[in-house]
């Protein structure tokens, strides 16, 4: 029997893309995955990560990956219930993982408030029938999850990182990150709008691109009256 694990990555993040990884595996070598010391990714150092990332995809059937780009997630949340379309989308993604590798089971990290709603618009989107486990913090219940976790995780690292070495230190890319907000300052006093890594329909984002704009004004009042 196989069984199927997917997770995300950089779901709140605003620089960057949502990253959804899954994994499938027969299930007698389920135990290796606890063995290599898989476990909840966010528990594991950058370069444990790295690591374990071959270990997995040495030891695993098949992997998969699908990116959401910023602007598949802006075009969503613009146009309206934000939460209730992003959920919708990475349902539609965790599908896709799911229908490359065909598990006989598949256990998922829920995104929406109600992990059988979730389960639900998965199912929606797969033409033939899975039973697929639907929870919430899967990632540290089910090693199968945590192993497709850290592989979402590094993913996502390896973009920021070449955005990095192409535009300057973003940090993380979340909202939550000193340097992911001063490079977005910064970006905005220079060009004036995002570029197409941002998440424009992200909050912060607005609400910087506003306040430098209100300054913009200020500024040129000033020089205006002062003139």
């Amino acid at each position: 029997m196989l069984i199927g694990g997917v997770d995300d990555a950089g779901r709140g993040a605003i620089i960057g893309p949502l990253v959804v990884a899954g994994i499938v595996i027969e299930r007698g070598l389920l135990p290796k995955l606890l063995s290599i010391g898989v476990k909840d990714s966010k528990l594991l150092s950058p370069n444990r990560r790295e690591k374990l990332t071959e270990e997995i995809i040495n030891l695993v059937n098949d992997y998969h990956i699908v990116k959401l780009a910023p602007k598949e997630i802006d075009r969503v949340v613009e146009s309206g219930r934000r939460l209730h379309r992003l959920n919708r989308l990475e349902a539609k993604a965790m599908a896709e993982v799911i229908l490359n590798l065909k598990p006989d089971i598949v256990y998922v990290d829920a995104s929406d408030v109600s992990p059988e709603r979730f389960k639900a618009h998965i199912l929606e989107e797969l033409p033939f029938n899975v039973r697929i486990i639907s929870k919430h913090k899967a990632d540290r219940i089910y090693p199968v999850v945590s192993a497709a976790s850290i592989i979402a995780k590094v993913e996502r690292d390896r973009e920021i990182t070449e955005l990095s070495k192409r535009y300057g230190d973003i940090g993380s890319g979340y909202a939550t990150d000193p340097k992911t907000i001063r490079f977005l300052e910064n970006w905005i006093r220079r060009f004036g709008s995002y570029p197409d890594f941002v998440r424009k329909s992200w909050k912060p984002a607005k609400r910087i691109k506003r306040k430098l704009e209100e300054e913009r004004k200020q500024t040129r009042l000033s020089d205006h009256t002062k003139a």
